[in-house]
């Protein structure tokens, strides 16, 4: 018989592994319905300026759906589920904070990116919506001149979001 401590330190090694293995329901109760195996995602409507945010997206969001969620890739007319959505707007340079130098001369020294989307995950075989979101917002800070270390990090947010979102509803 294992102590009780060798007991509690046993089951938290367990925990952190299912997290660290990015195991989101294992422990929840949660969990994709039955029928719901493949997934489609449909390229998002990029409303911004910035057009590597359409590739980007949807690169996070397909290995996440498959890594995270265990769903394979299938075309939208045959998928279980399809996520589709719009990128509404992309925001680089929000000044967080600041320093002042000699002569009274002011330098960003940490600035935000913000990401704002519409998703929506429907389920083909039940015909209805299983989880969506307007105006859904993630955030990414960065040293200046790193723009892409934040807005990895607000892809980062995005997808942890529409998973764990996704999951509360199933």
């Amino acid at each position: 018989m294992i102590p009780a401590s060798g007991r509690v330190r046993s089951l938290a090694a367990l925990a952190l592994a299912g997290l660290a293995g990015g195991c989101l329901y294992g422990f929840a109760g949660g969990g994709l319905p039955p029928h719901i195996r493949t997934v489609a995602i449909v390229p998002f409507d990029n409303q911004t300026s910035t057009p590597a945010l359409t590739q980007q997206v949807y690169d996070a969001l397909r290995e996440a759906m498959q890594s995270r969620l265990g769903l394979r890739s299938a075309g939208e007319p045959t998928a279980d589920a399809v996520v589709r959505g719009a990128i509404t707007r992309y925001e680089t340079d929000i000044p967080l904070s600041f320093q002042t130098g000699q002569q009274g001369s002011v330098a960003v020294t940490r600035r935000r990116v913000q990401l704002t989307l519409d998703v929506e995950i429907y389920d083909n075989r039940q015909a209805k919506t299983i989880w969506k979101r307007a105006g859904f917002t993630v955030d990414g800070e960065y040293n200046p001149p790193q723009e892409g270390e934040g807005r990895q990090l607000a892809l980062n947010k995005l997808i942890a979001d529409i998973v764990d979102g996704a999951q509360s509803q199933w």
